[in-house]
């Protein structure tokens, strides 16, 4: 029978890396995004009987509607991926309240609420499953301008470590993975904000950081996929409460 994985933020970049890896490995994927239109693009192009869905992942019932929906149109759940998240660039002291606040709803209530409604609906089918969520190398170091995202990838771990002890008995597993320089729209935005920062061209801090990584390159969604592509499937299983890195060689632990 045909797995079946929700993946929030999967209307473009990691995201849809990591439904289109899904997708390719035969499970069909319920691609969630704000922008329901990238949405079922991505849905329509990846195939498998994919569909795209409107979430908004900030807010508690639309993530609860977003499961009820996939399960009504599908029959059940197998797999959570948390993906969707946003960064933000500047010192700690010139963060506003709006801004922590709106980093703060993404990319850690984002985590929780997509925890809870698929726990739930997997201690309701009493048939396991599997959260996966996205912490990244800045939630194992905290990176310079990057405070408030830092703060909520670290606290993704924390969250994951808690759930993986708390449904384990329910054969729920909830890991994370940690990528680190992802060639995206995103670092393509950190990279500007960070060149009108230290005033240096555009593409000196994004290839500074390249430079820094082993294997001589940066990073793609599908790199990323490739992880989330184990974490999803039964060969993961003995694998819980885990924030695995994923960046080429930056940092060591």
């Amino acid at each position: 029978m045909t797995r079946i994985a929700i993946v929030t933020g999967a209307g473009q970049g990691i995201g849809e890396g990591i439904a289109r890896q899904l997708a390719q490995d035969g499970l069909s994927v319920a691609v969630a995004d704000l922008n329901e239109e990238n949405a079922r693009n991505v849905a329509e192009e990846i195939g498998n009987n994919s569909r795209g869905y409107y979430v908004d992942v900030s807010d508690k019932k639309s993530m609860f509607d977003l499961v009820d929906h996939v399960v009504k149109d599908f029959g059940k759940l197998d797999v959570f991926v948390n993906n969707a998240g946003i960064a933000k660039i500047g010192t700690i002291l010139d963060t506003t309240e709006e801004d922590f606040d709106q980093i703060v709803s993404v990319n850690l209530k984002g985590v929780l609420f997509g925890i809870q409604a698929s726990a739930t609906q997997f201690k309701k089918q009493g048939t396991g499953g599997k959260i996966i969520s996205a912490s990244s190398i800045a939630g194992h170091e905290g990176f310079e301008l990057l405070g408030p995202y830092s703060a909520t990838k670290f606290a993704v771990r924390g969250l994951t470590q808690v759930a993986a002890q708390e449904l384990a008995k329910d054969k729920i597993t909830v890991n994370a993975y940690a990528p680190g320089i992802v060639l995206t729209k995103m670092w393509d935005q950190i990279d500007a904000e960070m060149a009108k920062i230290y005033h240096v061209p555009i593409g000196e801090t994004l290839q500074k950081n390249i430079d820094s990584i082993a294997l001589g390159r940066g990073e793609t969604p599908a790199d990323v996929a490739n992880l989330v592509s184990f974490l999803a499937d039964p060969k993961s299983d003995y694998i819980t409460g885990q924030a695995i890195i994923v960046d080429g060689g930056i940092h060591f632990v």
